[in-house]
């Protein structure tokens, strides 16, 4: 059963998700919250597997919370459901450890299927997000020094670790990983936790941001 904490402060909204996710039968949605501010306080006494969380709420905003959050030890994963999709804000949220970013417009089942895969440790992004993402990095004019930044951290990782990191920015999966490379899956999932640990990062989405920043020609 997935535990699912819903962040969003429009009641319609939210009725309108819980019920969608009722009609998921692996799905529990344990506790609501229309702040951000109410988040640190129901995420321990209701320990949800995944929050589901808005960005533009009165008070304390989805981004900031999704970085308070994340910066907890045993945090869980955060899917931001939002209308907003500015580069910024698709940027921002993941780069804060959350793991998928889905617009409100995404059809229902997509959802339900987005918060079982986040769930599962995988990224989720919306198409649309994914575009835009692109873009923003083609565009991108400030990236040398992060380029750096990010070469010197991957060389912190033994040969293997760095072959996995590299396949995870190429968006593949653990079972696709342990293909190309000839590893054993488990293997595959040992070098992920590694990486993740050795480079302080909270998600394989981050491990492939970092990757990309490493990989792009300066200039």
């Amino acid at each position: 059963m997935i535990r699912v904490l819903l962040v969003d402060d429009d009641a319609i909204v939210r009725a309108g998700l819980r019920l969608m996710l009722g009609g998921a039968p692996d799905i529990e949605l344990v506790a609501e919250a229309a702040d951000g501010a109410e988040v640190p306080a129901l995420v321990t006494s209701s320990r949800p597997d995944l929050v589901l969380m808005d960005i533009r709420m009165p008070g304390v905003d989805g981004l900031t919370a999704t970085e308070a959050l994340r910066a907890r030890p045993g945090a869980p994963e955060v899917l931001v459901l939002t209308t907003f999709h500015t580069d910024a804000h698709v940027l921002r949220a993941l780069r804060a450890g959350a793991a998928g970013f889905v617009l409100k417009d995404t059809p229902p089942h997509e959802i339900v299927t987005a918060i079982r895969t986040v769930a599962a440790g995988d990224p989720v992004l919306s198409p649309a997000v994914t575009r835009r993402l692109i873009d923003r990095v083609a565009a991108d004019t400030g990236q040398d020094t992060r380029a750096a930044a990010a070469r010197e951290r991957l060389e912190l990782l033994a040969g293997r670790e760095r072959e996995v990191a590299l396949a995870v920015g190429r968006g593949l999966s653990n079972a696709e990983i342990a293909r190309e490379l000839h590893l054993a899956l488990p293997t595959v999932k040992t070098h992920v936790s590694r990486i993740l640990t050795r480079l302080h990062l909270n998600n394989r989405v981050q491990i492939a941001l970092l990757v990309h920043d490493a990989t792009t020609p300066d200039g």
